[in-house]
Order: C-alpha cells, then sequence, then structure tokens
C-alpha cells in the first residue's frame, strides 16, 4: 500500500471512523453488505447507499458532508469514472474523498484512476486486514493506492 497526500494541498485533520459520514456506491448487494459490515466494525455509524451512480451526486448535494466516498468503477448506467466527473465539477462537493472501488485491477487500472482524479483506489476482493487502515488513511485524506 503506499500512501500519500489526497486532493487538495492542505492537510486536513483526521475524522475518527465512529465520526465519519461516509457514502458507498456499490450495485453489488454482497459487496456492499461486505463493505458496510467491516465499517461497522470499525466503528462507522454514518453510511449511506446508492446501488447505481447517477442517484449519488443529486443525493450527496442534500448530505451535511461527506467524509469519503467508495465508488465502485463498474456501474449500470454511468460508470464510477463518470461520476467522479460530475462530482468534481461540482461547487459543494468537488473536493471530496473518493476511493475507486473496483474488480479491474492490475496498475494501468489503478494509474488510469490516478489520472482521473480519484483520491484512492481499492481492488476487490477488499482484504479485510488491510481495510480499516486503508479507510482510517483515507479519513485522515492520504491517498490510498492499492492493486494487487
Amino acid at each position: 500500500m503506499s500512501v500519500g497526500l489526497g486532493q487538495g494541498t492542505q492537510p486536513h485533520v483526521p475524522v475518527e471512523p465512529s465520526e465519519a459520514y461516509i457514502v458507498v456506491v456499490e450495485d453489488t448487494i454482497a459487496n456492499f453488505i461486505l463493505m458496510v459490515r467491516m465499517l461497522s466494525f470499525m466503528g462507522v455509524r454514518h453510511c449511506e447507499w446508492k446501488p447505481s451512480g447517477w442517484q449519488v451526486v443529486p443525493f450527496a448535494e442534500f448530505l451535511p458532508r461527506i467524509d469519503l466516498v467508495l465508488l465502485d468503477i463498474r456501474l449500470p448506467y454511468e460508470d464510477g469514472y463518470h461520476v467522479l466527473k460530475r462530482f468534481r465539477s461540482h461547487t459543494k462537493l468537488k473536493d471530496t474523498m473518493i476511493c475507486a472501488v473496483t474488480a479491474s485491477t492490475g496498475e494501468d487500472e489503478m494509474l488510469r484512476a490516478q489520472k482521473a482524479g480519484f483520491n484512492g483506489f481499492l481492488n476487490k476482493p477488499l482484504n479485510p486486514d488491510k481495510f480499516p487502515d486503508q479507510i482510517r488513511a483515507m479519513l485522515a485524506r492520504e491517498g490510498v493506492w492499492e492493486w494487487k
């Protein structure tokens, strides 16, 4: 795992998992349940879910805050790259920490995600031993790039 500063130029105070607001965008119920269980085990109490990309930006703009979006790349109707572009072009949401979560693994896909403006990249299947540290790093606004 490589960890570096996420988008933006100033370091931020890390958000504790128990205080974090996380949005999971995942179309496969089993993957969503796994992520929510791991987040819950970490103490995350505020977790929202959208099963498709086209729903998430209009939904997100009305949330009081978002500390992290875990965004599947392969979604129905609109893929994660298009969703990311909509977040980045939205005045209120443009600096949101967004991590690509995908079964499309490999260094090429990770580099594409970096170039597109994601703040992190996690491959599926998620590693339950690494996941808590990866989430904590992203809640500290550090990029997490895991493709193996």
